[in-house]
């Protein structure tokens, strides 16, 4: 189990091992789930409709009672954590000299989409660095956090905990400054969902994206993620026949 670590870190020299350490092993049922499908596979004739779409919709529900969703509809299966946030970019309504908030270190998916967002739009990108000190440093780094949150800020990005040290951030201090400022609060769950409590009815955020293959014990190259209302009318960034509504009646696609 993940140990949400505030005032202490661990950080070995080869982060790489790390990172991979990190990595989910495949349980015995996701093996033979994958051994079934490619099985299943051999016969394509046998595929239905419903195979399109039974199976992501149970994925979306159990998804949706892990982090507390009571509107599983707003769950979807991302490729990617970068693909989910290219969709928050996408639809950010944010003005230059505004300013989205970043965490120090974070996982290049939750900071390549906003540099190129502040590169087309002159949008601010404030960086939070973690403390030089070690002392209290996770308690000093959230008030950090807190204090880059003005009036002109428009969304926050961050991890749940940090990926490379376990830093755990309070998330429901900033959604409460971000309610203030009239801010996003975007959450990358990668490292915690699965292995720590995430609960939205606490933490109300209006977006939260989780890689599949860490502690939700799930495959590479696969992920879920959850929409508030502030997307409900946003444009995909890209056109997909399975994500519209009666998609599920081939007879009429034509």
């Amino acid at each position: 189990m993940l140990s949400c670590q505030k005032d202490s870190f661990f950080l070995p020299e080869d982060i790489s091992y790390f990172n991979h350490a990190y990595m989910s092993p495949s349980l015995h049922s996701v093996q033979e789930a994958g051994i079934l499908g490619m099985a299943k596979q051999k016969l394509p004739y046998q595929f239905s409709p419903d195979d399109f779409f039974k199976p992501t919709e149970e994925l979306r529900k159990i998804f949706a009672r892990i982090i507390g969703c009571t509107e599983p509809e707003r769950i979807v299966v991302i490729p990617s954590t970068s693909y989910a946030m290219a969709n928050i970019a996408n639809n950010l309504k944010i003005h230059p000299g505004e300013n989205i908030v970043l965490i120090g270190e974070q996982f290049p998916s939750n900071v390549y989409p906003w540099r190129r967002l502040s590169a087309n739009k002159n949008v601010i990108l404030k960086t939070v660095s973690p403390p030089k000190e070690n002392f209290e440093r996770g308690k000093r780094w959230n008030e950090a956090i807190l204090e880059a949150i003005d009036s002109q800020t428009r969304m926050i990005s961050m991890g749940h905990v940090h990926w490379a040290d376990g830093t755990c951030f309070d998330l429901k201090a900033i959604r409460k400054r971000s309610r203030e400022v009239g801010a996003l609060l975007v959450v990358d769950g990668t490292q915690s969902v699965g292995a720590l409590p995430f609960d939205l009815a606490d933490i109300e955020a209006d977006a939260l994206v989780c890689a599949g293959y860490k502690w939700l014990l799930g495959p590479y190259s696969m992920g879920l993620a959850y929409f508030g209302e502030y997307f409900d009318e946003g444009t995909p960034i890209e056109e997909n026949w399975m994500n519209r509504l009666k998609s599920e009646n081939f007879g009429a696609l034509i």
